[in-house]
C-alpha cells in the first residue's frame, strides 16, 4: 500500500503570487481598453445588493424606531415650525416665479433659447468611501431607475459629483473631491473660470491653474460654469479658503472647500438634463424645479458626449 505524503506538494507562494498579479493585470487591462468586463461588475454590484441593504437596515430601523417613538408633544412643535417654514417659502417662490416671468420676457427680448426646469430623482447613500485616494459613494438608485454613467448628482448645499459605473439596482458616484475628478468652475463674483481638482490631502478641492495676477479672494464662491456640457451652470461647488501667491511661480495656490457635505447626507438627487427626458423612464415620478435661467446657459448640453475629466 503506497505511503501519501504527509504535505501535498504544489506550487510555492512566490510562483502563485506572480500568477495572480499577471491575471490581475491582464484583466484591468482588458477592462480599461474593451469594457468587457462591464457587465460582469454590474452582475456583481448585483449581487453584493443584498449584503448592502442588510448593512443599511440596522441604521434604518434605528430611525423608522427613533420615528415612531417620539413624543406627541415634540411632533407638535415640529408640525408648527414647519408650518412656518412653509408660508416663508412660498413667499420666496413667489418671488421667484417673478424673476423668471420677467427673465424670459427679457429673453424673447433678446431672441435668445431658454430651458425649464430640470428632472430630479431623489436617491438614498448606502455606502460612503471617504478615502482620500477614492471617494466614492452607493446609491439605491441604478439602470431600471433610468440613471446612467456621467450623470450629474447633487445634495442640498451644491454639487457633489457624478455617477461612475450603474448596475441594475445601484450605481456608484465618484465625488468632487476625488482627486482624479476635475470640474469646471467659475467665480460667481467676477466670472473668472477655474478647474476645481480634489484634493489628496483631505476633503477639499484645489484650483490649480490660477494666475497670480487673477482677481480670486478668499470668500469667493465658486459655481459650476456649465463648460464641457455635463454639469449645469449655477450650481454651487465650493467657497475659496486660501489664496497664496508666490512672485516666483505662474500660478497661484488656490484651495476651497466644497459646498456639498456627503458625510452627513442621506439624500442626494440625480439630475436629468433639460434637453434629455428620454434618460428617466415615464414610469417614475418627475418632479420639477423651476430655476432662474442665467445668460451662460446652453441649450444642447451633451453630457454624454464629455467624458469624465480626470487629473493625474
Amino acid at each position: 500500500m503506497p505511503i501519501k505524503p504527509l504535505f501535498i506538494q504544489g506550487p510555492s507562494a512566490t510562483i502563485r503570487l506572480l500568477l495572480l498579479g499577471v491575471l490581475s493585470l491582464v484583466l484591468m487591462t482588458l477592462d480599461y481598453r474593451t469594457q468587457h468586463l462591464a457587465g460582469l461588475r454590474a452582475g456583481l454590484l448585483t449581487l453584493v445588493y443584498p449584503v448592502q441593504f442588510v448593512v443599511d437596515l440596522p441604521v434604518a430601523l434605528a430611525r423608522w424606531t427613533s420615528e415612531m417613538v417620539s413624543s406627541h408633544q415634540s411632533l407638535l412643535e415640529e408640525n408648527a415650525g414647519l408650518k412656518v417654514q412653509q408660508v416663508l417659502l412660498r413667499a420666496q417662490l413667489q418671488r421667484f416665479v417673478a424673476l423668471e416671468a420677467e427673465n424670459m420676457r427679457l429673453r424673447a427680448l433678446l431672441d435668445s433659447p431658454f430651458r425649464i426646469g430640470e428632472r430630479v430623482l431623489i436617491a438614498e447613500l448606502l455606502a460612503v468611501d471617504l478615502d482620500p485616494f477614492s471617494r466614492k459613494i452607493v446609491l439605491d438608485k441604478g439602470s431600471l431607475h433610468g440613471v446612467f454613467a456621467g450623470q450629474p448628482l447633487l445634495d442640498a448645499d451644491g454639487v457633489i459629483g457624478q455617477i461612475l459605473h450603474v448596475a441594475p439596482m445601484t450605481s456608484t458616484a465618484v465625488l468632487i473631491t476625488d482627486p482624479s475628478h476635475a470640474l469646471p468652475v467659475q467665480v460667481e463674483r467676477n466670472g473668472q473660470r477655474a478647474i476645481a481638482v480634489g484634493s489628496a490631502t483631505g476633503n477639499s478641492l484645489d484650483l490649480p491653474y490660477i494666475l497670480n495676477n487673477a482677481d480670486v479672494r478668499e470668500g469667493d464662491l465658486l459655481v459650476t460654469s456649465g463648460m464641457g456640457g455635463r454639469f449645469p451652470p449655477g450650481y454651487p461647488a465650493g467657497r475659496i479658503t486660501s489664496v497664496t501667491r508666490d512672485p516666483s511661480q505662474p500660478f497661484a495656490q488656490v484651495s476651497a472647500e466644497p459646498s456639498a457635505h456627503p458625510e452627513r447626507s442621506h439624500q442626494v438627487l440625480l439630475l436629468w438634463p433639460k434637453n434629455d427626458q428620454s434618460a428617466s423612464p415615464s414610469s417614475l415620478p418627475t418632479p420639477t424645479a423651476s430655476t432662474k435661467s442665467s445668460a451662460s446657459d446652453r441649450t444642447t448640453p451633451a453630457p454624454l458626449v464629455t467624458p469624465l475629466v480626470t487629473h493625474p
